[in-house]
């Protein structure tokens, strides 16, 4: 078994992202150095990595910035979260909208193109509810 789960992000800029994630969600310094840094969040218990992609420590084959990767917050309002996000800039790749499964988010990107989706429960809809069988 394992003692601890977090997503490392491959970036060109790690100073800048860790200022984002700090800024942006709260997440405060764990670790840092010039390559590498280690953030946990508000509550104490999900933590981020941020690492230069192109450090020694990563394979060669491996080192390149990451992509094709999107992270999720569960927040309490994402309505409020959205216009947050808008008026500090940060770009929004799909605006708010209700999802039919129980999902009201909008998907943001950090300076890197990572996507993020910004997350509150809702009610399903009771229709496609049942079309799943109720579960």
């Amino acid at each position: 078994m394992f003692s601890a789960y977090y997503p490392l992000l491959q970036v060109k800029d790690v100073a800048a992202t860790a200022a984002f994630y700090k800024d942006t969600f709260g997440f405060t310094e764990v670790f840092a150095s010039d390559w590498y840094m280690h953030l946990r969040a508000p509550s104490g218990s999900q933590e981020l990595a941020v690492i230069a992609h192109d450090h020694e420590t990563i394979p060669p084959e491996g080192r390149r910035p990451t992509s094709g990767l999107i992270l999720s917050f569960e927040v309490a309002d994402a309505a409020a979260e959205a216009e947050r996000f808008a008026s500090k800039g940060i770009r929004i790749a799909q605006p708010l909208r209700d999802e039919v499964f129980g999902q009201r988010h909008f998907i943001a990107a950090d300076p890197n193109g990572v996507l993020l989706d910004v997350i509150t429960p809702i009610d399903p809809d009771p229709t496609w509810l049942a079309a799943q069988g109720g579960q």
